[in-house]
């Protein structure tokens, strides 16, 4: 019963960024990279808002015309913002992505530390989490604290009111001191997920 009453479909929890993909040369030859908004469970989260459901977004963004821009990306398809930190001490997250000849995608991110990394326990809206049928979330997330802790606090509080928890383990080598680590962190939420991506 509590299930049908819950405010959002599904509401994401992780890293929202900036995706500069490659689209170019410029006159004098220079690579041009044109400005996206991206990350992985905010573009899924995107999605369930452009079908026709209730969805909302808890994160992390710089006070910056990146943030900015990602909030109105976020807003312009319904997905909910209130759960959506913008913060004055970090930047927002950015990630180049180069594209080869055959179409395979290489990145290399300016993360250290972004913003998405920095949400911390006491900026989760709680009452999000109480209102959602699904809680989305990412590996991203678990790279480094205090993202991990939050994200974990937000997985058991979503438990707690009855919500179906769905895991993104997408894995980017260059986020992680080992493959060893990104191994062992990735691995942790696997007990608490009902659905993997």
């Amino acid at each position: 019963m509590i299930f049908m009453t819950k405010k959002f479909d599904v509401t994401a929890l992780g890293e929202v960024l900036i995706d500069f993909t490659e689209s170019g040369r410029s006159s004098s030859g220079m690579r041009l990279f044109e400005q996206n908004a991206g990350g992985a469970v905010a573009n899924t989260v995107c999605q369930i808002a452009k079908l026709g459901k209730k969805a909302s977004f808890i994160g992390k963004t710089g006070h910056d015309m990146h943030g900015i821009f990602l909030a109105k990306t976020l807003e312009s398809v319904g997905v909910d913002t209130s759960g959506l930190i913008m913060a004055d001490d970090v930047f927002t997250t950015l990630a180049f992505v180069s594209l080869s000849d055959n179409g395979e995608r290489s990145f290399s991110f300016a993360r250290k530390p972004g913003a998405d990394t920095m949400l911390k326990i006491a900026e989760v809206n709680i009452d999000i989490l109480y209102n959602t049928k699904i809680l989305h979330v990412g590996s991203l997330s678990m790279t480094d604290e205090p993202a991990r802790s939050a994200t974990l606090y937000a997985i058991n509080e979503a438990k707690k009111s009855g919500a179906t928890i769905s895991y993104d383990p997408n894995y980017r080598a260059s986020l992680w001191t080992s493959r060893e680590h990104a191994i062992e962190q990735m691995r942790s939420i696997l007990p608490l997920v009902d659905i993997i991506k």
